[in-house]
């Protein structure tokens, strides 16, 4: 595996850790609060700095006010870039509030320059300003940047790039050979609210498992853990990955939503029991997502793993089914026992797999320059029309690709979209929505994108069959197409 000869100046602002976030992300590190956007940010630091990249690291607002005080006076984005003394600038959705307020009229010439890490992604129609007013309006919203610029936690948007992290692997080969399989489950769950109503679902497989916790618990008299379960408290790294190890079976409980923990344990060899939701969780029925600018909807607590891993690592479940749950967690103790379930990580999220996509990205991604080819070649891209009221997400999912926003300009044109759809347009409508190119067939009209910001992976309309540009991928490292390296 080769790197590019190509180093940046990369300054990286953490602006979930600044005091004025609010967010006390470190304080509550060592007490069960979130610690998946950590751990990704200590992933993606490592990762520039092994690549060789000169990086500086603000994690408050003054340090980032200090930075840019020391940049060159900037008041229009028709100023020369190359300017400033910085090829890229990472930061998180709150860092980049911040950075805006601090650089005020200069931003034109800054924003290509951003890759904003953003967990749950961030989707075109909650992007761009004009048309998030009128429909979809987000606090975290309204940037108006590309949003390839927006980096996920999993690979779940193709509207946004995947960033990713890797899954922890603490524990020596020699000295994982002399680990011993216990009849044991550890709950993924270190805050005790998310334990809170779940006492009939852990008491349905409590006799077949010996049920274990990492849970903090400040006090005893906080503690409502079921007198069943033996609580380790919070874990180190190495700890845990011991007792994910020595255990059988990694018991969902519905939250965290997509967090690292469960790759970790199927890393380690671990079953994991996935909670299924009925109906998905969404902005429309869970707190939770109120307010993030995607519509994004989940079936189970983890996606990816129901997705992309599956039986025999992850049986997704209906928790409140008794029966259910003790069907399958037979069947995980079981396929253990057997040996049929083995240690098991995708490549995205090793080392390597990480390093080759982050370098891949700083080498080819470029939202700076004006009317550029798609670094993605045309021999990895094919174009599918949809069914009437399918996403290309989903077209494209369903013929093993991935939808590849980066070719919907080259879409974008009448003749063709009258070669796929095989006949003549009766109408041509331009307009501005997520829906389009498309073709709407009970009044033989081609539908055609008005503002290229509103490309759309996800967009789908009842009436309407999409034009979609779909893409190969390398098995194992979904955010790459094979031509890519």
């Amino acid at each position: 595996m080769t790197y590019t000869d190509l180093l940046f100046q990369l300054v990286v602002h953490l602006g979930l850790l600044t005091k004025a976030s609010g967010w006390k992300f470190a304080e509550h590190a060592s007490k069960g609060g979130p610690l998946g956007e950590l751990v990704q940010w200590s992933d993606i630091l490592a990762t520039l700095y092994i690549l060789g990249h000169d990086v500086v690291v603000t994690s408050e607002v003054e340090q980032l006010a200090s930075l840019i005080n020391g940049l060159p006076t900037a008041f229009s984005s028709c100023q020369v870039r190359t300017s400033i003394p910085v090829d890229l600038m990472f930061t998180d959705i709150v860092g980049l509030i911040q950075f805006k307020r601090k650089v005020k009229n200069g931003y034109g010439k800054f924003s290509c320059l951003l890759r904003i890490i953003d967990s749950f992604g961030t989707e075109p129609a909650f992007n761009y300003m004009p048309y998030a007013k009128h429909h979809s309006k987000s606090q975290w919203g309204m940037h108006n940047l590309h949003p390839q610029q927006f980096f996920t936690m999993f690979p779940h948007s193709p509207d946004n790039s995947f960033m990713g992290f890797v899954v922890e692997q603490h524990l020596l080969q020699t000295k994982l050979a002399s680990v011993q399989r216990k009849n044991q489950a550890v709950v993924y769950g270190k805050a005790l609210y998310m334990w809170q109503g779940k006492d009939s679902y852990l008491n349905s497989f409590k006799d077949l498992l010996e049920v274990h916790g990492t849970v903090f618990v400040n006090k005893p008299s906080d503690n409502i853990l079921p007198s069943f379960v033996h609580n380790h408290g919070i874990l180190k790294g190495p700890e845990l990955q011991q007792l994910l190890r020595e255990s059988k079976v990694f018991v969902g409980l519905g939250f965290p939503y997509e967090g690292p923990g469960p790759l970790e344990a199927i890393a380690q060899g671990c079953v994991f029991i996935n909670p299924r939701f009925s109906p998905p969780h969404s902005s429309q029925n869970v707190k939770f997502f109120k307010g993030k600018p995607t519509r994004r909807s989940l079936a189970s607590q983890h996606p990816y793993a129901e997705d992309f891993i599956g039986m025999p690592h992850v049986y997704t479940i209906n928790i409140d089914n008794a029966t259910e749950v003790r069907i399958a967690v037979k069947k995980a103790i079981a396929a253990v026992d057997a040996h049929e379930v083995q240690p098991y990580m995708p490549y995205e999220f090793t080392e390597e797999g990480m390093l080759q996509r982050v370098n891949t990205y700083i080498s080819h991604q470029d939202f700076c320059t004006q009317l550029k080819s798609p670094w993605v070649p045309h021999e990895s891209v094919q174009f599918i029309l949809s069914r009437a009221g399918q996403s290309c997400k989903s077209a494209c999912m369903q013929k093993g690709r991935i939808c590849e926003p980066s070719y919907f300009n080259e879409l974008n044109n009448q003749a063709v979209l009258e070669k796929h759809i095989g006949k003549t347009c009766g109408s041509v409508k331009y307009t501005e929505d997520i829906f389009y190119p498309a073709y709407l067939a009970t009044q033989n009209e081609c539908l055609m994108q008005k503002q290229p910001m509103l490309f759309s992976c996800v967009g789908e309309r009842p009436d309407v069959m999409r034009l979609c540009p779909c893409r190969d991928f390398i098995k194992g490292q979904m955010a790459l197409c094979q031509r890519c390296l």
